[in-house]
């Protein structure tokens, strides 16, 4: 049955509902910019709504009490370990950028919404030209009062990876210290049911864990250690607890 339902929910997302939204809504490309983010969130709504009801896949928000309200900038830190979080994030975080790098605006179509989206692109072949572009893009979203998501690893990582394997990069430090802005560290088990570079899905619910705000101006090693332990640890127990849950 399970597998039905990705076979079916992979027809409909890749096949169906993507191209019909990103052809068929395309004049809004050209439009200002509500009129592509309110796409976008009609869009992701469909998706989520197709991952409920044909996958069978939800999620919970833990420690909601920690993110700031909207209308204000800080930067997420955020566990990656599949393409589910980042379908997410409009839902999650309000009017959210994103640091991602360069090569996805080159995608027809869906780049160009990416584009209007404003989120913040990075040429991964340079890095002095790298860290221009993420100051500058940063210090715009803080004026925009726009929360700024990143994932301190730079990649999807195996629900069983270490941090050996895929350790911590120095860009969320260099950020936090440049940008001047809190961290809001979230842990979640995405992984479990939507594993990297997999065609296979399980239903269950992801839990996304927002934990305490890591306030500005504190010293960047100190930062640094505290957000790969707090994230780590409480990923940890997520991934049990979803493992747990579908027996696996």
């Amino acid at each position: 049955m399970n597998a039905v339902r990705c076979i079916l929910f992979n027809f409909l997302f890749y096949c169906v509902w993507t191209p019909l939204i990103c052809i068929g809504l395309m004049p809004s490309l050209i439009m200002p910019r509500p009129f592509p983010v309110a796409v976008a969130r009609f869009y992701l709504d469909g998706v989520y709504y197709l991952e409920k009801y044909v996958l069978g896949l939800d999620y919970e928000i833990r420690g909601i009490e920690h993110r700031p309200t909207d209308g204000e900038a800080y930067l997420v830190a955020a566990k990656h370990q599949s393409a589910y979080e980042t379908t997410k994030l409009l839902r999650l975080f309000g009017d959210p950028t994103i640091i991602l790098k360069r090569e996805l605006l080159w995608l027809p179509l869906f780049g160009w919404f990416l584009q209007r989206m404003e989120v913040i692109a990075l040429d991964r072949g340079n890095r002095n030209a790298a860290l221009a572009s993420l100051y500058k893009g940063a210090k715009k979203m803080k004026a925009d009062k726009r929360p700024i998501v990143i994932f301190p690893q730079g990649t999807r990582v195996a629900v069983d990876a270490t941090t050996t394997e895929k350790p911590y990069k120095s860009g969320i430090i260099k950020l936090y210290s440049e940008v001047g802005l809190p961290i809001l560290p979230v842990a979640l088990n995405s992984g479990v049911y939507w594993p990297r570079n997999s065609f296979w899905k399980r239903p269950g619910k992801v839990i996304f864990e927002f934990m305490p705000m890591i306030p500005a101006g504190l010293p960047a090693d100190e930062v640094l250690k505290s957000l790969e332990t707090q994230i780590e640890a409480a990923s940890r127990r997520l991934v049990e607890e979803g493992r747990k849950a579908i027996g696996v």
